[in-house]
């Protein structure tokens, strides 16, 4: 198993070529069976292996594949930090198999599939325990099928971003007007967009791996994340007021891409995506205990880490929900489960 430097146009000019291989000359296949299966695996966040969760998911998945004796059958190489390119072009190279793998929140295949935003209204969940009950209630299949049929994407399994999402500015943030005019980064997803412009910000798409210089510019006045991303990508550097809005619990989804499900050996994939679901649970553990050495560890920074007026924020977003389930109708049964589950 590796971690990989890579250069881009390389990558791409290769990948390319593999992938027209793979379909000028299935033979191909059946003749490397035999061979590792050798699989791409990105993430957008730092390789930090105690605060970025893709690093962390990725040294799971290789201690669980050699826990199912595939360790010499399946090399994973994994690229962090955008070395693959920023998310939105991974997300789309997953769907056409040219990238195997990706870790990363629900709310960047939403930009492929509209009814993955769901997850991202603000203030639907409560907590992360409260939305895996939620998921194994029902609320994560029809999202699962819809990725499936319109992004040719499978989610192996569902995990924990490290935390909720909250408002990290450079001047405090306690209640909307505090946000009034504030330039915040959210995901280039439109529903969180929203939901930022809704609590008071001027919120201001932009790529994951342009924020610190944005930041460094002026051209941002803080964004929203989780506090071991801000902590491992050093945000804490531009912006030291962190204000716990709590908006959002962003799902962490595993993304496979479908092409490469279809081409493994069927036994091969069984034990693949034991490994790799098992990999799952062990990040979300991980995800929950880290959250608050992450929060410990920026105050420790020099950041001031503050409770808000929630509620305030709530209110002003609650009609989010509303208009979203009129515009996309399929979305109620999603949200009427999630509201029924208890944390």
């Amino acid at each position: 198993m590796t971690i990989v430097p890579v250069n881009r146009r390389a990558f791409i000019k290769s990948s390319a070529a593999v992938t027209a291989g793979l379909v000028l000359s299935p033979a191909i296949i059946g003749r490397a069976e035999a061979a590792t299966l050798k699989l791409k695996c990105s993430s957008s966040l730092p390789n930090d292996p105690k605060f970025a969760n893709g690093r962390v998911y990725y040294d799971n998945l290789v201690k669980n594949l050699k826990g199912n004796g595939l360790g010499e059958q399946i090399e994973v190489a994994f690229f962090p930090d955008n070395q693959l390119g920023q998310e939105i072009d991974v997300i789309n190279s997953v769907k056409l198999g040219v990238i195997d793998l990706m870790v990363s929140g629900s709310s960047i295949s939403a930009n492929l599939v509209p009814l993955v935003g769901t997850y991202d209204l603000g203030f639907l969940f409560s907590s992360f325990p409260q939305q895996t009950k939620a998921f194994d209630a029902g609320a994560a299949k029809p999202i699962e099928d819809a990725l499936l049929k319109g992004g040719n994407i499978r989610i192996i399994a569902w995990a924990y971003n490290f935390g909720s999402r909250s408002v990290l500015a450079k001047k405090p943030v306690k209640t909307p007007e505090d946000l009034a005019g504030l330039k915040i980064r959210t995901l280039p997803n439109p529903v969180i967009t929203e939901c930022l412009r809704l609590m008071g910000a001027a919120a201001t798409p932009l790529a994951f791996g342009e924020i610190y210089t944005a930041l460094q510019a002026g051209v941002l006045d803080g964004l929203e994340h989780d506090p071991p991303t801000i902590l491992a990508s050093k945000f804490f550097e531009t912006a030291k007021f962190y204000a716990l809005t709590q908006h959002n619990f962003s799902p962490l989804a595993i993304y496979f891409s479908d092409m490469t499900y279809n081409r493994m050996d069927p036994k091969l994939r069984e034990g693949f995506l034991d490994a790799a679901k098992k990999a799952a649970a062990d990040t979300r553990a991980h995800g929950l205990a880290v959250e608050k050495e992450a929060l410990a560890a920026l105050t420790e920074k020099g950041v001031t880490v503050a409770e808000c007026d929630r509620e305030a924020f709530r209110k002003r977003v609650a009609p989010q929900t509303e208009n979203f389930i009129k515009a996309r109708p399929e979305s109620k049964a999603v949200i009427d489960i999630i509201r029924a589950t208890q944390a």
